[in-house]
């Protein structure tokens, strides 16, 4: 496992801040529970911010026909819909929702060549409410792979979520399997899939990233 490569200046300088405290409650305070205290949940508050922000060594299950998840977490939502900002079509939706606890990088779904990439900005209503997906910070891709079919993933932020990463860009030859970006914190992706699309999973499931099969198109 490595840290995202975004995130080394973050877990920096959580460490810096745990030492810090760390130094303090040993020096300055009494009595001695509360400064053992104090360094048990400063360096647990470390660990767990070097724990959020790794990106897991994983076996890839996906190809340009076998779509696997962008996040781990537990599939939400699967329900037609007709995605509006680039395919403008009818497509099924797999969404699956991130908690605290849920390794936070993202890996492409499919391989192929990124055709979207687009950015915007937003509000930060909980990541399983509905509204989120169109109001709330986001970051759209779609892959087109090579026997032309597309699977569009949107990133979406949370409401404790203060940062999408997203290394897409147009033209970028993908791997599936690989890492495609990070969310900071509680989060949801919403997948794309074409309308006749075999989905392989169900509301409730548990999914991992790259190693979960959602469906095959």
């Amino acid at each position: 496992m490595k840290l995202d490569r975004n995130s080394c200046g973050a877990v920096a300088l959580v460490w810096l801040l745990a030492a810090v405290a760390v130094a303090a409650a040993l020096l300055f305070v009494r009595p001695l529970w509360l400064a053992v205290c104090i360094v048990v949940l400063a360096v647990a508050i470390a660990a767990w911010q070097t724990y959020f922000h790794v990106v897991p060594s994983r076996t890839p299950a996906g190809s340009a026909s076998l779509v696997t998840s962008v996040a781990d977490g537990r599939v939400v939502e699967i329900r037609k819909v007709i995605e509006r900002e680039y395919l403008c079509r009818e497509c099924i939706m797999v969404s699956v929702y991130m908690d605290f606890w849920d390794m936070h990088a993202n890996f492409w779904p499919v391989s192929g060549e990124v055709c979207f990439a687009m950015y915007h900005p937003g509000r930060h209503f909980l990541a399983f409410k509905p509204k989120a997906s169109e109001e709330n910070e986001h970051a759209c891709t779609c892959i087109r792979t090579p026997e032309g079919q597309e699977v569009f993933f949107k990133q979406l932020a949370g409401g404790f979520a203060r940062r999408i990463v997203c290394y897409a860009s147009e033209g970028l030859e993908v791997r599936s399997g690989e890492q495609c970006g990070i969310i900071k914190f509680g989060s949801r992706v919403d997948v794309y899939l074409p309308s006749e699309a075999e989905i392989l999973v169900s509301v409730g499931d548990t999914v991992r990233a790259c190693e979960s099969i959602i469906a095959r198109i």
